[in-house]
């Protein structure tokens, strides 16, 4: 069992990541939690792989749990559906003391997490992340949201979990799409921050891609490690969090252009992290011998990294909706050489066009 700080003063929390962690969930939330009543948010498909165990475990513990499931996919990860939520949370009682649990990935997450910060301004939220993307990402770091038809994540907070709570065994239940997904924030991860991490994901494609136990427990620790040093440094994302987006601002544009069903999350990042290459490339700051090596290990961990054939312009359109635009300039995360990044809000209109198009014709 690995524990990682979070920490934020008082804030702060712990990820615990082990396998066959869902057995035990109710010893460790009751050990971290003063909450006596529980609303346990998820879908019918992971309810129903799981639903029963993490129902038993808290019950063991003496919570008072209640059921809330909404549909499975990102499109419902809206406002309409978050009030749903709130209407079940409001019809049991649940009271300023209680706490939400969110068991799944990162649409349940964030929608759950947002439903925990609105709620009587503001009550207890545990994340039991279900999905490679979660595990390494969604669940850590207290950013909760829903989508706005005009853009991703425009309605949320900031509002931090008591804990973390990650069973790696939750991982061999995932479609090999979904597992996938989760990579693309894996690469990430390794781009901006590491290029060790880079270099094992080069070196251990086979183990990664078969879901050996020990390749995911090293890979979860490690983003969850890097994950938990930014955040710690910068909680609302003023400054060095920025360097997470590594490739969201091209992937949230395609995700919204796709509304939200033709991408998942991590390819629209994969996608979106080769596009930012691109452009860092044209701007002399990555090498191309850095450019290849980022296309070829997409490539070979399965990721799509060749853009659709949506008009560049409407990319573009697109990207300019993105949070992270500022005074009317798009601030884009960049490798500046595997391992480091850059953060720029200068690039003119046409090298963003042209970075677009190259990721458009890519050559297998």
């Amino acid at each position: 069992m690995a524990k990682l700080l979070v920490d934020l003063g008082e804030r702060s929390y712990e990820i615990i990541i082990a396998a066959g962690l869902l057995d035990k969930v109710g010893d460790l939330i009751a050990a971290r939690s003063g909450a006596n009543q529980l609303l346990l948010v998820s879908n019918p498909l992971v309810f129903s792989l799981y639903g029963e165990k993490v129902l038993t475990a808290l019950s063991g513990q003496g919570f008072d749990v209640d059921v809330a499931l909404m549909p499975d996919g990102e499109s419902y990860k809206n406002i309409k559906e978050a009030m749903k939520i709130i209407d079940r949370a409001v019809h049991i009682g649940l009271e300023r003391s209680s706490a939400v649990v969110a068991l799944g990935g990162g649409v349940v997450g964030d929608l759950a997490g947002l439903v925990a910060a609105l709620y009587q301004r503001g009550i207890e939220f545990i994340q039991i992340p279900t999905t490679l993307l979660a595990q390494v990402d969604s669940s850590v770091g207290g950013k909760v949201a829903v989508n706005h038809r005009r853009g991703k994540n425009l309605i949320g907070a900031f509002h931090q979990p008591a804990v973390v709570l990650i069973d790696t065994d939750t991982l061999a239940t995932l479609s090999v799409r979904d597992y996938l997904s989760g990579l693309g924030e894996v690469v990430k991860y390794a781009i901006a921050f590491d290029a060790d991490l880079f270099t094992y994901l080069e070196q251990h494609q086979e183990h990664i891609l078969n879901r050996d136990p020990s390749a995911l427990q090293h890979l979860i620790q490690r983003c969850c490690q890097l994950k938990s040093i930014v955040v710690a440094r910068d909680e609302r994302e003023g400054g060095v969090r920025m360097s997470l987006n590594l490739g969201h601002t091209f992937g949230h544009a395609l995700e919204k252009i796709g509304h939200y069903q033709e991408h998942t999350h991590g390819e629209a990042v994969a996608m979106g992290t080769m596009a930012a290459a691109f452009l860092s490339n044209q701007l002399d700051i990555l090498s191309e011998d850095e450019l290849r090596r980022i296309g070829f290990l997409l490539g070979s961990l399965h990721l799509p990294a060749k853009l659709p054939d949506t008009p560049a312009a409407t990319i573009y359109r697109n990207m300019l909706t993105d949070k992270k635009v500022q005074a009317k300039k798009l601030r884009l995360v960049l490798p500046e050489a595997i391992g480091s990044y850059t953060i720029r809000d200068d690039v003119p209109r046409h090298m963003i066009i042209k970075a677009i198009n190259a990721a458009q014709h890519i050559q297998k």
